[in-house]
């Protein structure tokens, strides 16, 4: 298997906690839940950063985990994680997809103990169609067979049909919410949309909520309240 090195930030000791609180419910969740969508309704919601950090909790935490990037129109995880990759010419999931690889050629074993990751090189006008594919469902049944938990980050559930495609796939779907961004009457679309397509909502996370705060109203989790190096897009 081919070696990727991805570069983590440190969270807060605040932040930290409430990823583990979110890490040991899902050790809750049942063996049969395996694909694991992680959306929102629109951009800069921050769902990247909680799926790139659950991801990693729950490998660091002994369970063989794989982080799949399939948010093929806007993904900023190469930049964001510094990766540096093994070979000069890497190969993602769009490769993959688009049948210019094979399974074994995309996915990258990395400097997190028992994370394996499979990355979004190029970027693409309109991957629905790759999704659709039945090379797609035919990944995520193998990967199912060799991983406790598979990860996906995708596009935002309004900004595409992405997501919809990929959640009638999933066992289920974290919805994450940014604080004071997101209209209710969206959050409420968003989550009918996935009850629409039978895709279990595992929960919900709410994003970039003061620490300080004694109340998490009904989402029950805070998280994100900084930003990858420089970039101030929270996705």
């Amino acid at each position: 298997m081919k070696s990727l090195n991805i570069e983590l930030p440190a969270l807060p000791y605040m932040m930290e906690e409430a990823f583990k609180k979110l890490k040991i419910n899902f050790q809750f969740v049942g063996n049969d839940t395996k694909k694991i969508l992680i959306t929102s309704s629109i951009p800069n919601e921050g769902k990247s950063f909680v799926a790139v950090q659950l991801w990693q909790m729950l490998a660091e935490s002994g369970s063989k985990t794989l982080f799949l990037d399939l948010d093929m129109r806007n993904s900023v995880l190469i930049k964001r994680l510094n990766m540096e990759f093994e070979d000069e010419n890497p190969l993602g999931i769009d490769y993959y997809l688009s049948g210019q690889c094979e399974y074994e050629d995309v996915i990258y074993k990395t400097n997190v103990e028992h994370g394996d990751f499979i990355p979004c090189i190029n970027l693409l006008e309109n991957p629905t169609s790759l999704i659709e594919d039945h090379r797609f469902e035919e990944l995520l049944d193998r990967l199912s067979k060799e991983y406790r938990y598979i990860i996906i980050d995708s596009a935002p559930l309004v900004a595409a049909a992405d997501a919809n495609v990929i959640a009638t796939m999933s066992d289920g779907a974290v919805f994450v919410v940014r604080n004071e961004y997101t209209s209710r009457k969206l959050i409420r679309t968003s989550i009918q949309q996935l009850e629409q397509i039978h895709c279990k909502l595992l929960g919900v996370v709410l994003n970039r909520e003061s620490v300080s705060s004694k109340s998490y109203g009904k989402y029950g989790y805070y998280g994100y309240d900084g930003y990858y190096g420089g970039d101030r897009e929270d996705k």
